[in-house]
């Protein structure tokens, strides 16, 4: 298990609603990701099967509460290597920050994380696959971790664009890659009451032909996918970092990937 070794405190506006969110991280001696929701009576467990919305984004539930946006929260998680954690929020939508993973795992490290065991890395037993209409995504074992993500968006830089990601390579670019969404939809969404937190500085928004801000790396929309692929895979009871697998998903999503999940769940 690894937990983080004292509390500590953020807190920010959130994305599809708008509004203040306060979360305090608490250490945990037991192994397992929960989120206490104010004014609700029980925790929520970080499981794919809790998962009860994937439009979006990535919302658990229970029989009380629900959180909403888990899956930057989830890949800073993975990152970090915190798998035993209590997370107290004012609010039932976790905050954007800046749209992507880096913050939460910069959290992580002032606070410092308490590691009780060496990382052991994972063998996949057998290949695993999910496919729906356009939707493929193969898990093939491997000697080592690593996702070959596609999206086929009509935007000039993202049209059939594939790019691949192992530990070796620069893990910031992965966990400071933002959010994004076509520029044109904004006005649609606000007004069914969703992206109401939306601004240039947690969002690349997508143009004809360009963005709305200063990319951070390149392809960073593609390796946005990639983290919330990583984010929802953690909401398994292993981290997905450390499967001996390649991982290859073609225009995938949150509902893919945490059928994903599932999936591989019956494995271990």
């Amino acid at each position: 298990m690894a937990s983080i070794k004292k509390e500590i405190n953020i807190s920010g506006k959130t994305l599809m609603t708008g509004k203040d969110c306060a979360v305090t991280l608490f250490p945990s001696n037991e192994k397992g990701i929960r989120f206490f929701v104010e004014g609700c009576e029980k925790p929520i467990l970080a499981s794919p099967f809790n998962v009860v919305s994937t439009d979006n984004c990535t919302i658990l539930a229970n029989e009380t509460s629900k959180v909403i946006l888990v899956e930057h929260f989830m890949a800073a998680c993975a990152f970090a290597g915190v798998d035993s954690l209590d997370i107290c929020m004012s609010f039932q939508e976790m905050p954007i920050l800046d749209g992507s993973s880096l913050q939460w795992f910069e959290l992580f490290k002032e606070a410092g994380i308490v590691d009780e065991n060496p990382k052991e890395l994972i063998e996949l037993p057998e290949p695993v696959f999910y496919s729906e209409n356009k939707t493929s995504i193969a898990v093939i074992p491997s000697e080592e971790f690593k996702i070959t993500y596609c999206i086929d968006f009509n935007h000039p830089d993202l049209k059939n664009r594939w790019i691949s990601f192992d530990l070796n390579q620069n893990k910031t670019q992965i966990l400071e890659a933002r959010t994004f969404g076509y520029l044109k939809d904004l006005e649609k969404f606000q007004q069914m009451g969703l992206a109401l937190g939306v601004n240039s500085e947690n969002t690349v928004g997508l143009t004809y032909n360009g963005y709305t801000t200063e990319l951070r790396s390149e392809y960073e929309p593609i390796k946005h996918k990639i983290l919330d692929l990583i984010g929802d895979l953690n909401l398994l009871n292993i981290n997905p970092l450390n499967l001996k697998a390649h991982i290859i998903a073609k225009e995938a999503g949150h509902k893919s990937h945490v059928e994903l999940a599932k999936k591989i769940s019956q494995l271990y």
